[in-house]
């Protein structure tokens, strides 16, 4: 396995048992330390599936998957996995055990053994960086969705692990939600580790590295979010819906607004149109 890649997997497949087809089929991917990758693709293309597989959640039915160089396949390395690998899911209610933030944060650490000094240093962390801190003793139950996916997030963080898988986060919320938790990823790629991001809303890609597209389990797309935003005439195809501001995009470019020449520093148009 070559060094800096986090995931490495090779022709792998995946079936759920009594299924007709495989959910996932003859997949190849690659995932570089400190890449923020998104997985895109319509329901039931296997998205989920692909992040449970990179969490040795679940393990390939045939071929390989190496998380951190270790085999997903043999039992001896599943809890170094996990512990590497963060996992966050669409319901935050369905991670969020304590009745305070900074109990729930601290969850994860106590039952790892983490000496209680240090998981005091965790939490008023992982507090910190998912913009949490001045709440720490606030009950959980009182928070809005977008504060439970952030505390999700910090438990998860709390772990220490180089990287964290998101399947749909931000699936519940509403606008300000989802732009807190895309603020929270900016921030966790600065620092250097390594996301997995799972989303059906285009505009949420701006800000990664690259996009894996999923189709009927197989990935025949990987571009930059930008050459994603270019194939509008295989959007529907794809079942993926184009978010406004890739609209106007276009529309700039057909009344030469936009000419060829622009397309290099188009990356930061978009992001402009995304705020």
């Amino acid at each position: 396995m070559k060094e800096g890649v986090v995931f490495s997997l090779r022709d792998l497949s995946f079936s759920y048992p009594g299924g007709t087809c495989p959910v996932l089929d003859n997949i190849t991917l690659e995932v570089n330390e400190g890449e923020w990758l998104a997985l895109v693709g319509s329901n039931g293309s296997g998205k989920s599936t692909l992040a449970r597989l990179l969490n040795a959640l679940l393990v390939p039915l045939q071929g390989d998957c190496f998380i951190y160089g270790m085999d997903s396949k043999k039992p001896e390395n599943l809890w170094e996995i996990r512990k590497s690998v963060a996992m966050v899911f669409q319901n935050p209610d369905n991670q969020i055990v304590g009745s305070v933030i900074e109990d729930d944060t601290a969850f994860g650490p106590e039952n790892i053994g983490v000496d209680p000094s240090e998981i005091r240093e965790r939490v008023n962390w992982a507090l910190e960086v998912t913009g949490l801190s001045g709440m720490a003793r606030r009950a959980t139950y009182a928070l809005s969705g977008g504060q439970k996916q952030r505390l999700a997030i910090a438990g998860a963080l709390a772990m220490y692990p180089p990287a964290i898988i998101l399947d749909e986060p931000t699936a519940m919320l509403d606008p300000q939600g989802r732009s807190e938790i895309i603020e929270v990823l900016k921030g966790l790629k600065k620092r250097g580790i390594t996301i997995v991001y799972i989303t059906h809303r285009l505009e949420e890609i701006v800000y990664c590295d690259r996009v894996a597209l999923l189709e009927s389990g197989k990935i025949p797309y990987i571009s930059s979010p930008v050459d994603l935003f270019a194939e509008m005439d295989k959007m529907d195809r794809w079942g993926l819906e184009l978010p406004p501001f890739v609209r106007l995009w276009s529309i700039l470019r057909e009344n030469s607004v936009l000419k060829p020449s622009t397309r290099p520093v188009i990356n930061e148009v978009l992001s402009d149109l995304c705020q």
